[in-house]
């Protein structure tokens, strides 16, 4: 019974309306998930992040780095950023997520944020790089964090707890309709890895 209510919730949309938000939970065990969070921490090379607001700079505490298929731009807070070469490790987790998902992705967005402090103001991925309504892969390592949707309309607010070694995928038109953010918190002191799998149009 356990195994069939696992099987349901892979194929839950958490999104009442308007969007597709399926949370797998777990898709690596603890020695795989504990193996590729200290890969990544150590591995990719990570640059804090920069924002162009109203024409002023500004640089965040959070890390991120962008991989891909090929040396693609990616521009968003009126920043520019290009693709660096994909490692073992982050092919190995594409292909897994793929397998797992049906989906296929070209790059990955990485975030890095050392405690609960930092976190991810609402926000939708509807950058003009992006494959519109195509599937977002949302892969955690480290800390667990809460994530949350408001609608852009109505405000009904969606919550779920990203585990560690977990896989959330964002479709269909979650970014038209939905906002999402990463809450800051001041419970969490460890560092969370968050891999965004993507599909850039050219």
């Amino acid at each position: 019974m356990d195994l069939f209510d696992q099987t349901l919730g892979k194929i839950k949309n958490w999104l009442p309306k308007e969007g597709i938000v399926n949370y797998y939970g777990k898709i690596f065990n603890q020695k795989e998930s504990d193996f590729f969070y200290e890969n990544l921490l150590n591995t990719i090379e990570w640059k804090n992040d920069e924002a162009y607001i109203f024409g002023k700079k500004y640089i965040t505490k959070r890390k991120v780095a962008w991989y891909g298929d090929r040396d693609f731009e990616y521009t968003y807070s009126n920043a520019t950023k290009l693709a660096l070469p994909w490692t073992k490790e982050l092919l190995d987790l594409k292909k897994a997520i793929e397998k797992v998902t049906g989906e296929t992705f070209n790059s990955c967005l990485l975030n890095l944020y050392h405690t609960g402090e930092e976190g991810m103001a609402w926000h939708s991925d509807g950058e003009k790089d992006l494959k519109k309504d195509g599937a977002i892969a949302s892969l955690s390592f480290g800390a667990e964090r809460k994530f949350a949707f408001k609608h852009k309309e109505n405000k009904d607010k969606v919550e779920l707890l990203l585990e560690h070694g977990s896989l959330l995928i964002m479709a269909g038109k979650t970014q038209t309709h939905w906002l999402h953010r990463l809450p800051p918190t001041k419970m969490v002191k460890r560092p969370r890895v968050n891999l965004t799998f993507r599909t850039i149009v050219t």
